[in-house]
């Protein structure tokens, strides 16, 4: 079994995703949007770690030991996670991502920044079960280059033996914990 698409994310998110620190993703848009509806084309796919974007002042404290500073992408960069979405969550307030402030490391000015950037259109939560994979180093080519969401790999990479971050236990009680928050507040 292989997988052959990616999506981008900040290498600080991709790490806490790796670690079981964070079950979630916010987007805004990039994913697929078709005459202003929300749409994910993969509900399975691989994490891009990403560097020229992250902000280490958007990231909680106790999270920035994980941030690695860089000034330009990597000639190579290491895929080592496969994630699959499991619900996708419409964010209706600010007050929805205070109550869930201990699942992400997101602090609040990139959440403002989330919920200012194209306000007429929505920002969405998208909760993930996170699979370690061996570690697979690819060429940073062209192709993968630019402000994009996705990035369809050259090569398919193995993820037959990916194993799970998180229990079905634990990630289960962690995504009705979400859930639960999240409608309590809408």
């Amino acid at each position: 079994m292989t997988l052959d698409i990616a999506l981008k994310e900040w290498q600080a998110v991709c790490h806490a995703i790796h670690t079981g620190r964070q079950i979630i993703l916010l987007r805004k848009g990039g994913i697929h949007e078709t005459e202003g509806r929300f749409e994910i084309q993969n509900r399975d796919f691989l994490l891009f770690p990403t560097y020229l974007h992250q902000k280490i002042d958007w990231v909680k404290p106790n999270d920035r030991q994980h941030v690695q500073h860089r000034d330009d992408e990597p000639d190579r960069v290491e895929i080592n996670t496969r994630v699959c979405v499991t619900d996708i969550v419409r964010v209706r307030s600010r007050q929805q991502m205070d109550a869930i402030d201990y699942a992400h490391l997101y602090l609040p000015p990139m959440i403002d920044m989330r919920f200012n950037y194209k306000p007429q259109n929505p920002l969405y939560l998208l909760i993930i079960r996170a699979y370690r994979l061996d570690v697979v180093n690819i060429a940073s080519v062209p192709l993968y280059a630019g402000c994009k969401s996705w990035v369809p790999l050259e090569s398919p990479i193995d993820i037959s033996q990916a194993r799970a971050v998180l229990s079905v236990a634990d990630f289960e009680r962690q995504r009705r914990k979400l859930l639960s928050t999240l409608e309590s507040i809408s």
